[in-house]
């Protein structure tokens, strides 16, 4: 196996077609605007394009069809083309996939498996714990160690990537997102830290931004497995990425650090779970393990922790894995431990209300005016985003344990537990 380090990959690993259908089958159909082609959907929000999406379900009742994942995962399904693509590994890490599953009936189409060696994760957190992401074209599943790959919709490989080695005790799960002609990456704990941008069609780097840590915590207390998102700040889009003890914003054509927010450095742990919710020009993130939470006002250039920072608490924090949705200046967000459904005034901090609910590791939905909340345990809260008080619409239980945010496409909604995949629909 010849590995090029930081450079295009000749034979990163053994890639296995598991499944070979005529070419002409596949032929991209190009984004849709119903499409849900990313982590958190197409802006990274958590919002959902359309209405008509199904309030309640469970057997017999709304489930369009399931089927069963042969290896287990946390990432999330994504939508594109009449296509589901979803990530799994194996128990061991030595085989990380790529699923291609037909979104009308549920056939698994094909499966590209990457072979790896002995790697490193949590049970908390199986290998195939990332979110694959689409243009309609192509297609790019982050492994970690194992490399990035992309494929086309007919399963044929395009290019991989060895990025380097990333270990660490809780394993990785920070998912690529794409932006135009861009892949963007933050790669998590490993050997370096950064942020990257790569040409989507060839491969190639186009940026590169280390992020450096200064604090004092063990390397196993250390870490951000945190998606970017791209949003516009100060009349140009910018990547906005929570790292282990700071939120930053980067030039989306340089990487160029623009300015950055101190704040998510916590007494016992320097961990980001959760993605950073952007609206309304605030920033709002929550580091890990009941580490600190904090909002902000994007954009500035350098430093804006003492300009920007719009409130900041330290302590008695909920941990925090799932990103919640803001909805006309109110952050409703899940919590994982306790579990909680919380209400907070975006700029304030004031929180104005929080219900009893399960534990939430998957991030919520804002979909046809209501949102969607999945916790560990495959049941699905369905409120109403009201600031006055909890309204709950719903409680739908499928069996299964979850840690994957569902996906929302044109009216169905896709929900995928450690051994199945569901399609749910109206």
């Amino acid at each position: 196996m010849t590995k090029l380090r930081g450079g295009l990959t000749v034979g990163l690993a053994v890639i296995v077609a598991a499944v070979v259908w005529p070419a002409a089958i596949f032929a991209a159909p190009g984004a849709n605007a119903g499409d849900w082609p990313q982590f958190r959907g197409p802006d990274g929000n958590g919002t959902a394009v359309g209405e008509d999406y199904p309030l309640t379900w469970g057997p017999g009742e709304n489930i369009k069809w399931k089927i069963d994942l042969a290896d287990p995962g946390a990432g999330s399904p994504i939508v594109s083309g009449g296509r589901v693509f979803l990530a799994s590994g194996s128990e061991d890490g030595r085989q990380r996939n790529l699923l291609c599953i037909d979104r009308n009936d549920g056939t698994l189409l094909w499966t590209k498996t990457v072979e790896f060696g002995e790697d490193t994760t949590h049970p908390q957190n199986p290998f195939g714990s990332t979110t694959p992401a689409t243009d309609g074209t192509h297609v790019v599943v982050w492994h970690g160690s194992a490399g990035l790959h992309c494929y086309d919709f007919a399963g044929r490989s395009i290019w991989s990537r060895d990025l380097g080695e990333f270990k660490h005790i809780w394993g990785y799960g920070s998912s690529p997102i794409i932006y135009k002609d861009k892949l963007i990456l933050q790669t998590g704990p490993g050997e370096r830290v950064f942020l990257t941008a790569i040409d989507l069609a060839s491969g190639k780097t186009l940026w590169e931004t280390d992020e450096p840590y200064n604090g004092d915590k063990s390397p196993d207390d250390v870490g951000s497995w945190s998606t970017p998102v791209v949003a516009q700040v100060d009349g140009q889009p910018q990547v906005i990425c929570a790292m282990s003890t700071r939120v930053c914003g980067y030039d989306l054509d340089s990487g160029d650090l623009l300015w950055w927010c101190n704040g998510l450095n916590g007494s016992s742990y320097d961990v980001v779970s959760s993605s950073p919710l952007v609206g309304d020009g605030i920033g709002f993130a929550m580091a890990d393990l009941r580490g600190p939470a904090m909002a902000f006002k994007l954009g500035g250039s350098g430093d804006v922790t003492a300009s920007n920072r719009l409130w900041h608490v330290e302590k008695r924090n909920p941990s925090s894995v799932g990103t919640g949705v803001i909805v006309g200046g109110y952050v409703f967000r899940p919590n994982a431990k306790p579990g909680t459904i919380e209400c907070l005034n975006a700029e304030t901090g004031e929180s104005l209300w929080k219900s009893r609910a399960k534990d939430h590791w998957a991030s919520m939905v804002l979909a046809g005016g209501h949102v969607y909340a999945l916790s560990q345990r495959g049941a699905t809260i369905v409120f109403k985003p009201d600031p006055q008080a909890f309204q709950e619409v719903a409680e739908n239980e499928l069996d299964g344990v979850t840690n994957a945010t569902p996906a929302f496409s044109e009216g169905q909604i896709f929900i995928r537990t450690e051994e199945h995949l569901y399609c749910i629909g109206n």
